[in-house]
């Protein structure tokens, strides 16, 4: 044991001191969101300052007329659709609309003739006017008006209350804890992926350098496999407890810096004074939901959450980094450990998008409980599923076969590496790697 820590220090310090660490550890955690708020920031500019695409239109059947928008000018065309065709070719304008003579009960045949293919957005955007418009029409033929129309939409907004065993009762968002879900799993997906792909290149430059063979005149190949594993384990954990501490800083302070330069609560007390009744009563109805929203993330178990996730990160990283760490020490270079990468990663990807097709949709269905059951698909799933409640049975079965599942995995592992550890320009392929597995210490 003792010369598995003294790998586990010295992996762990080999990474730590380097400044490569220092950069990503301290940079990730404001690139990121930097690089989000940019994009954000982009696209919001650039809709604002777009200049209106122009739309050429032909209506044969008369029944629509055209103002222009924001992000639309109308061309009205009379004559044939050759003719018009013909008139937009000669331009550089964005596209001709052709409305054949159609039903308003069944519109068919509007066609969209464009000079390259146009965004999903745009061709949405003409839809949903186009969809308007006839809605427009029909409540024409219908004698109804649109101010009857909008009377007779009401929105409700259903208030989600969690009963427990006990009777208690519990506010929830179904929004806030499928965005929870979804960033958590993205996070062990992420981090369970790279550091298993970072033991995979620390073994196999060791390896080809010809220090393992110093190394394991000292200790056991097995030792050192679990020293490498752990090591690395730590180092990802320091670097996630130090992106925590450096979001939840910047997000304080930035909160700070605004309640302090932006005295709200005087200035909303202020206009509402100033404010008609009805003023008031549309008021309200955001800051309400600002408060709901506030005491539904209240009700998190932050610390039970964030307990299971380095659970499942510790314990989904220990089990494909014996995999990893299998297959750099039966190869000699990492083009050679791809025909190995794709099995190991192939559970992860399972879980990956069962994460956006299953699991955020229905976190308590069968196919979410058995992968968040089976060992290889738990740690992405069932910290997918956590935020939403899951029976203690199942977390129990789901830790205990996780547990089971990376001794499992380390014993193979193990078993493959103290042979392949030592071989170097064999061709290796799965029966190499079975013949290896099966051979008595």
């Amino acid at each position: 044991m003792n010369k598995i820590w003294l790998i586990v220090q010295r992996e762990f310090l080999n990474r730590v001191q380097k400044k490569s660490f220092l950069i990503a550890t301290i940079l990730v955690p404001l690139i990121f969101p930097a690089i989000m708020g940019g994009m954000v920031w982009y696209m919001i500019n650039q809709y604002e300052t777009a200049k209106p695409e122009v739309v050429h239109v032909l209506d044969e059947s008369g029944k629509f007329t055209f103002t222009n928008t924001k992000r639309f000018e109308f061309i009205v065309e009379k004559g044939s659709l050759d003719s018009a065709k013909e008139k937009y070719n000669k331009t550089e304008h964005f596209a001709l609309l052709y409305i054949p003579v159609i039903e308003i009960a069944k519109p068919e045949g509007v066609t969209i003739f464009t000079k390259e293919n146009p965004s999903v957005e745009k061709v949405s955007d003409l839809e949903r006017l186009l969809s308007d418009k006839i809605q427009d029409l029909k409540l024409e033929s219908y004698n109804i008006d649109k101010e009857t129309l909008a009377s007779l939409k009401t929105s409700v907004n259903i208030k989600q209350v969690n009963i427990t065993e006990t009777g208690e009762e519990k506010s929830s968002n179904s929004g806030i804890l499928y965005g929870l879900g979804f960033v958590l799993g993205i996070l062990i997906y992420m981090f369970v992926l790279i550091y298993g792909i970072q033991i995979m290149q620390g073994v196999i430059d060791e390896k080809t350098s010809k220090i393992v063979e110093v190394i394991v005149s000292s200790v056991k190949p097995f030792q050192l496999m679990m020293g490498k594993i752990i090591g690395i384990a730590s180092v990802g954990l320091l670097q996630f407890l130090i992106w925590i501490l450096i979001i939840t800083f910047v997000s304080s302070s930035v909160l700070s810096y605004f309640g302090l330069e932006m005295p709200q609560k005087q200035l909303t007390e202020q206009m509402m004074k100033q404010m008609p009744d009805e003023a008031k009563e549309a008021q309200e109805i955001p800051n309400k939901k600002v408060q709901e929203l506030l005491g539904n993330l209240s009700e998190i178990q932050f610390g039970k959450i964030a307990a299971i996730f380095v659970f499942y990160f510790l314990g989904g990283y220990l089990l494909y980094g014996a995999l990893f760490a299998a297959v750099g020490s039966a190869v000699d270079s990492i083009q050679e450990s791809q025909q190995f990468q794709f099995p190991i990663t192939l559970p992860l990807l399972i879980a990956y998008m069962g994460l956006f097709l299953v699991i955020l949709r229905d976190p308590h269905g069968n196919m979410s409980f058995w992968l968040s059951i089976i060992p290889f698909t738990s740690p992405v799933a069932m910290v997918g599923r956590i935020a939403f409640g899951v029976p203690d049975w199942q977390l129990a079965l789901s830790m205990v076969l996780l547990v089971g599942g990376f001794i499992l995995t380390t014993w193979v592992a193990g078993r493959i590496y103290r042979v392949g550890i030592l071989m170097s320009g064999t061709k290796v392929n799965y029966k190499v790697l079975a013949k290896w597995f099966m051979i008595k210490n």
